[in-house]
């Protein structure tokens, strides 16, 4: 039997990729920063049938060595999903000092345990942030963490990815590695926890958007990156290769008109034009942090190399909206996986 090491275990891919892997067969050993967060994924697992005899739990820190022989010790192979996330204007010491040293600690072990292939979860962050201003990207695209407008999540991204790429070159013939680089993942959350990028649809939702506001995301289910983590893993054609994921590119007003025709009715029914926006950035901070975006289209949605590669097949981002709003109005704590899960 086959044993990968998740990092990130709590988190909102890594445990789904957790529950996928397992379901197919694998051994699993997933790591977490807090010990006292086990019975929460255990929990969550059992809730929606999947086995966990063959699941192990190990603490393990980003920025720090213990720990990591013991987790990577017997695995095959890697998804270092970990990373920090938050929504939030935090600075570079939040967000990019420990995802560029746990990329570096995680490519260590990995060597020194002879882990056969990587999967790094990545994002559209690395891909975006350039002082070339255009509408589409692929997986050619990099972020310039020189850029003027960069924001330290973004940042972050683009150096870890980078950090990835460099211990490669550096250490040839070591292990395989492939990248995945999801848009805004949505989904359901197999804890209570519905993760930072979810938000997007909750303030919608909940009516804490009470206009909708004119900016675009690019979205993908959860349950799918966790796939493309998983097919990227078991491909050989996907070694030495970045994988750009969006099902399809969203504006605010599109999900705001598909949540009310669907029965929630707090979503807004107003929208206001850039301008207003841009004014109303100036007294809320998590809005400001969106303002260099808004009205504007930056979409990966054109690459098909996923899909090409791989034999990607996402559901669509609609179908994966409804399933956020359906979660966070009835207050689940558990979803039970869709008949379309691969795992």
């Amino acid at each position: 039997m086959e044993k990968v090491l998740v990092t990130g275990a709590t988190g909102f891919i890594g445990l789904h990729c957790i529950h996928q892997l397992l379901n197919q067969g694998y051994a699993v050993n997933g790591s977490l920063r807090s010990p006292e967060r086990k019975d929460e994924i255990f929990d969550a697992l059992k809730n929606v049938n999947t086995p966990t005899e063959n699941l192990n739990l190990f603490t393990l820190n980003l920025t720090e060595d213990e720990g990591w022989d013991e987790g990577m010790r017997g695995c095959d192979y890697l998804l270092h999903v970990a990373s920090p996330l938050s929504v939030k204007a935090y600075d570079d010491d939040y967000f990019v000092k420990p995802a560029v040293a746990g990329v570096k600690r995680a490519f260590k072990f990995a060597k020194k345990h002879k882990i056969k292939k990587v999967v790094l979860t990545s994002s559209v962050a690395a891909i975006f942030e350039s002082d070339e201003d255009k509408e589409y990207y692929d997986e050619n695209d990099w972020s310039d963490p020189e850029c003027h407008k960069i924001n330290s999540y973004s940042k972050s991204k683009t150096l870890a990815e980078k950090a990835a790429w460099d211990f490669i070159k550096e250490h040839k013939n070591s292990f395989e590695l492939s990248v995945v680089n999801p848009a805004l993942v949505i989904g359901p959350s197999l804890t209570g926890d519905l993760g930072e990028s979810n938000k997007a649809i909750e303030m919608v939702v909940t009516g804490k958007m009470p206009v909708a506001i004119p900016l675009q995301f690019g979205f993908v289910d959860v349950r799918d990156v966790a796939t493309a983590h998983i097919l990227a893993m078991q491909n050989p054609l996907s070694n030495g290769e970045r994988f750009a994921l969006s099902e399809r590119d969203l504006w605010y007003k599109d999900i705001a008109k598909l949540l009310i025709d669907n029965g929630f009715e707090k979503a807004p029914t107003i929208s206001v034009p850039i301008w207003l926006a841009k004014f109303l950035a100036n007294f809320n901070k998590e809005l400001k942090i969106t303002a260099p975006y808004l009205g504007k289209t930056r979409s990966v949605s054109k690459s098909s190399k996923a899909k090409d590669t791989l034999g990607w097949n996402p559901r669509s981002a609609k179908e994966s909206i409804l399933d956020v709003a359906s979660q966070i109005k009835s207050c689940l704590l558990y979803t039970s996986p869709s008949p379309r899960d691969r795992g």
